[in-house]
């Protein structure tokens, strides 16, 4: 027993480990906080130019890293040659063009060759052209011809017909409607209305036509009284030349001792009572011989184009002294002109033909 008492006791022997007090924390102060996060500002404003430094150089340095990544990855175009598509459908030329990798800028414009519609007529750039890929190309394709039937022209008339097509046509080397020389015959109709065409209305144009038309002459079946002129003076004379509808063919002489000076001494015989407008009379005038008088006898004489129907004319005079007058107004098929005068010497005669001047002459 006493053994154990003994192990006992030196086991409680043993020194205790004591444990470690902890020292008390120091109370919380603010000051302390503020005065921290002072002295953590005032580094960092002292750092600002530093970090701007940091940052802009960050900025540039991205910025050049984007560049040479985007220039290193992007090529250029490819260049292509361009194809000819002159002569070709539009929608074949846009697949040609689809397939170059070009886009085409489309302008339209009228032709006149029939059938042509929808075919290119132009390119711009030209064809063999070395450009580069995505770039636009001009074609101009045809929208057909401005006309594709012939008009009707009958009841119109010719020169307003005339003048329509040439408008209509302008600036084409080959128009697609010409007209012949036309065929004039007499009618009711007012001189230079179209009677009859050929081809007819209507009929289509595959390639340039030329149109036959018939024309009127005018009312020519209406007749003039035979005219007696005998013994009419100039002046007699040019006033029946202004009122009716006779050609006067007029033929002159000196006049003898048994004949008037200035007046009409024969004309061709006609038995009908009434003959056709505008039809030839041969007249032989007696004139004085020159220097008889301070005036100027003769006759005016001149070839004309055969006109298909009467046209408007007038002799004017323009004396010395500088008065102007109109000897005779008259219509006239054209062909031979004769028209008697008697004016002072030295007078300048001009003959209008529908408002433009045809002739001069000075008479002494």
């Amino acid at each position: 027993m006493s053994d154990n008492f003994d192990n006992n006791y030196e086991a409680d022997s043993t020194p205790v480990k004591q444990k470690k007090e902890k020292k008390p924390r120091k109370p919380f102060n603010p000051k302390n906080l503020r005065l921290g996060f002072s002295d953590g500002f005032e580094k960092l404003q002292s750092n600002i130019p530093a970090l701007i430094t940091v940052v802009i150089a960050t900025f540039i340095l991205m910025i050049l890293v984007c560049c040479a990544v985007f220039f290193t990855n992007i090529k250029g175009a490819e260049k292509v040659l361009v194809p000819n598509v002159v002569g070709k459908k539009w929608d074949e030329a846009l697949i040609e063009m689809q397939i170059k990798e070009l886009y085409p800028k489309i302008n339209l414009r009228y032709s006149n060759v029939p059938g042509d519609e929808g075919l290119v007529l132009e390119q711009n750039p030209q064809p063999g052209a070395i450009v580069k890929g995505y770039s636009r190309v001009n074609l101009v394709i045809s929208r057909g011809i401005v006309v594709d039937a012939v008009g009707d022209y009958v009841g119109k008339n010719l020169a307003d017909v005339q003048m329509s097509l040439q408008t209509l046509f302008a600036g084409q080397t080959t128009p697609l409607i010409t007209l012949a020389t036309p065929s004039y015959i007499p009618d009711a109709s007012d001189a230079g209305t179209i009677l009859e065409q050929d081809p007819p209305e209507g009929s289509k144009i595959s390639e340039p036509v030329t149109v036959k038309l018939v024309v009127s002459r005018g009312p020519n079946y209406e007749n003039t009284r035979r005219p007696y002129v005998i013994g009419q003076s100039i002046n007699d004379l040019l006033q029946t030349i202004a009122r009716t509808k006779i050609v006067f063919d007029i033929n002159s002489h000196i006049a003898t001792d048994q004949e008037k000076p200035g007046t009409v001494v024969a004309q061709q015989e006609i038995t009908e009572e009434y003959i056709p407008n505008y039809t030839r009379v041969s007249v032989e005038m007696a004139l004085p011989q020159s220097g008889s008088s301070d005036n100027a006898y003769g006759i005016f004489q001149i070839k004309l184009a055969d006109y298909p129907f009467p046209v408007p004319m007038k002799l004017d005079a323009f004396t010395p002294e500088g008065t102007t007058y109109t000897i005779v107004n008259f219509n006239h098929p054209g062909g031979n002109l004769t028209i008697p005068y008697e004016v002072p010497s030295g007078t300048e005669l001009v003959l209008t033909v529908a408002d433009k001047i045809e002739a001069r002459k000075t008479v002494e």
